[in-house]
């Protein structure tokens, strides 16, 4: 089998095809497709050395190679798995493909920011195949979470996730335009990993994102039309000390530009990507006062 992994991924070097998508390099990507190909999980990994691929298995690589190559489809869309934070996720082409560097700071219940055990709601924006909504139920057990979408489609992806993970009792999934559904509800912590990405960005993007769904990366110019009503609005969703988390990745500089006054803090991952900001509610408050 580890044969078989190398000659795909050499094939996919050759090809030259974008990963970005859960995986980035040429040997993970083809790993994912060779287990699943095979049947096999990632928990069977370690014993791939010698393990004879049958026939069946291998025409099943090859139909999965050409239309990773031919079509640009992700790997995940391919074998309808995902990975977030340590938790296995259907996904589809409904919803956006689970890698957000959030994981991190969700893995690590959101130190230093906050005390774990004192978090009791949790607001996830935008929440797409719920993996951000699961992973904060899983690493915050005394937490209920409410998880928000535009898209009717991402929930249905959202809710088979939800059961999957047996989490129904503490993770409530609902239709709303950012906050419109939420009236007077308010959070110890809201995180948002909302469209973000600029009108001259979406057209340079590669042919693999052409798979997500439009809606979940598209906003607006700048890329800030999302990130402007939650900007504006989360505060009075915040209680007191609560913390704005919020994922924008390449539009970074542009919410600089636009907010030169807020005292984001920028934070780093250990297993890279950036673009993720936390701000208080103190701080959002402060920033609409005069001379603030």
């Amino acid at each position: 089998m580890a044969q078989l992994i190398a000659r795909a991924a050499a094939r996919l070097e050759r090809a030259g095809v974008f990963f970005g998508h859960g995986t980035d390099n040429a040997r993970d990507e083809a790993a994912v497709l060779v287990l699943h190909a095979a049947g096999l999980s990632w928990r069977q990994a370690t014993s791939l050395g010698r393990r004879r691929v049958g026939r069946a298995a291998q025409r099943r690589l090859q139909q999965l190679l050409q239309r990773r190559i031919h079509e640009r489809i992700p790997a995940a869309y391919l074998t309808g798995v995902a990975w977030f934070a340590g938790l296995s996720l259907k996904v589809d082409a409904r919803v956006l493909i689970p890698r957000s560097p959030l994981a991190e700071i969700i893995e690590r219940r959101f130190a230093p920011w906050v005390e774990a055990a004192r978090v009791r709601r949790v607001l996830d924006i935008g929440t797409g195949s719920g993996c951000i909504a699961i992973a904060c139920a899983r690493y915050l057990p005394a937490a209920r979470i409410d998880a928000i979408d535009v898209s009717e489609a991402a929930l249905e992806v959202a809710r088979v996730n939800v059961r999957r993970h047996r989490l129904g009792a503490r993770v409530r999934l609902r239709k709303s335009d950012h906050f419109d559904a939420l009236v007077h509800a308010t959070y110890d912590i809201i995180v948002a990993n909302p469209p973000y990405v600029g009108s001259a960005e979406l057209e340079r993007l590669p042919a693999e994102y052409r798979h997500e769904p439009r809606v979940a990366l598209a906003a607006g110019r700048a890329g800030l039309d999302s990130v402007r009503v939650i900007v504006r609005e989360a505060a009075r969703h915040l209680r007191a000390r609560g913390l704005l988390i919020v994922e924008v990745g390449n539009s970074e500089r542009a919410v600089r530009r636009e907010w030169p006054r807020l005292p984001f803090v920028w934070l780093q991952f250990a297993r890279g990507g950036g673009g993720v900001f936390v701000l208080t509610r103190e701080q959002l408050l402060a920033s609409r006062r005069p001379g603030g």
